[in-house]
């Protein structure tokens, strides 16, 4: 059975995650044992961005920053769309919270929308999501409409 990892490079929507992963040094991370969740943003949710944020991280000097937004995207748990429930707090790697809404059928994770979910790797499952989540007040700032 594939890795989460190996699952992420797999998938074409996931190419700027999987370059931020690269970039930030978290690809031995999520290589671990695990279990881990990763909220994974499409690409187009990094293309929502106010202009050029996304590819300054990327820059040489970035990589604590990146590593910081880029774990906000990730639990140290196993986390299928059945075990999410509306109201519910999830602690990410980066110590932050993230919550669940569940409403007409449609989870959301932080606002950001569930696309693609149970991908699951030996050492956990991944879910794409159509925005970009940032530990600040602001939540949210690359919803896909």
């Amino acid at each position: 059975m594939s890795t989460i990892l190996q699952l992420v490079n797999a998938d074409r929507n996931l190419g700027s995650f999987i370059k931020g992963l690269k970039s930030a040094d978290l690809e031995e991370t999520l290589n671990g044992f695990g279990p881990f969740t990763i909220l994974a943003p499409i690409n187009l949710a990094f293309g929502n961005l106010a202009p050029a944020v996304f590819e300054d991280l990327l820059k040489a000097g970035n990589s604590l920053k990146l590593a910081d937004l880029l774990s906000y995207h990730v639990l140290a748990e196993k986390r299928l769309v059945k075990d999410f429930y509306n109201g519910q707090k999830l602690k990410t790697i980066h110590g932050k919270e993230l919550e669940v809404t569940i409403k007409d059928g449609e989870t959301r994770i932080n606002g950001a929308r569930i696309l693609s979910k149970d991908r699951q790797g030996s050492n956990g499952v991944v879910h794409s999501v159509d925005a970009v989540s940032l530990p600040v007040p602001e939540k949210n700032i690359a919803k896909v409409d």
